[in-house]
Order: C-alpha cells, then sequence, then structure tokens
C-alpha cells in the first residue's frame, strides 16, 4: 500500500475525531455516540478501501466485547463503575481502523499512559474525584497504532 491523498485524508479526520472525543471526554467524561459511531464506519471504509475489512470488522466487534465484559467484571467485583461503554465504543472505533491485531497494542499504550498520569496528582480534578477520563489515552494509542500500521504498509 503507497502513501496518498486519501490516505492523508483518512489520517486528518481520525485526527480530528480523536480530539474531539478526548476533548469530551476531558470535559464532560462522556465519549457521545454522536462522534463514536461515525468514527466506527469511516475506519470500516478505509478497511474496505486497502482491502482489511474482515480483520477491520473482527476488530471493531473484538474491541468493543472485551471492554464491555471488563466493565461488567469490575462492576462485579468492586460494584462501582471503572470503564465506561463509551471506552468499549472508542476500542471498537480502533479495531475498525486498526485491526484486531492492532488492539493489544493499543490497551497497552492506552493503560499505560493512563497510569503514568494517575501517578501526577495535579492531572485529578479535585481530592473528591480521582476519576482521570481514559478516552484521550485510548485515543492516542489508536492514532500511534494506525499510523505506524500506514508506516509499515508504505515501506
Amino acid at each position: 500500500m503507497e502513501f496518498t491523498p486519501l490516505t492523508s485524508l483518512f489520517g486528518i479526520t481520525l485526527l480530528g475525531f480523536l480530539v474531539a472525543l478526548s476533548w469530551t471526554d476531558v470535559k464532560s467524561y462522556r465519549l457521545p455516540n454522536n462522534l463514536t459511531f461515525p468514527l466506527m464506519g469511516i475506519g470500516l471504509i478505509d478497511g474496505f478501501l486497502s482491502n482489511a475489512l474482515p480483520e477491520r470488522l473482527i476488530g471493531l466487534a473484538l474491541g468493543y466485547l472485551v471492554f464491555v465484559a471488563i466493565e461488567f467484571g469490575f462492576r462485579a467485583l468492586r460494584g462501582k463503575d471503572g470503564l465506561g461503554r463509551g471506552d468499549a465504543k472508542l476500542l471498537a472505533a480502533g479495531g475498525a481502523w486498526c485491526g484486531w491485531m492492532g488492539l493489544p497494542f493499543i490497551v497497552l499504550i492506552a493503560s499505560g499512559c493512563g497510569l503514568a498520569a494517575a501517578l501526577i496528582p495535579s492531572l485529578r480534578k479535585s481530592a473528591n474525584n480521582e476519576r482521570i477520563p481514559f478516552g484521550p489515552f485510548l485515543a492516542f494509542g489508536i492514532l500511534m497504532m494506525w499510523t505506524a500500521n500506514v508506516y509499515v504498509q508504505a515501506h
């Protein structure tokens, strides 16, 4: 696969959506469907055009199901929410853009960055609210994985 203007257009689109989702999550602790669903669809279109639709569809489904399972498991063990459904939808979008094999790397990058942020007290809003939105870290992981895929395929 060569790097084409279409690749640039998809990259700019991905970046725009990820920035909007990150900003929204930081401000409201929400990842709205009106941003995550189109991001999934555009990722699948990119997958279709790059002959990677099957692995992208698997990535979308697997990303969503794994995070929903973690959400339910955490709630059952701890009795409180630890991961939102928007995070599952954003990881599903990551699977639509990067395929199922990119999911572990997305989660690894996001978890590492999220852990580092949790260790910085100034990033917490207040002593009573130690929640840190996970969406920006997922967005960063998705962007890094998609960029790495484009680079590898171009060379």
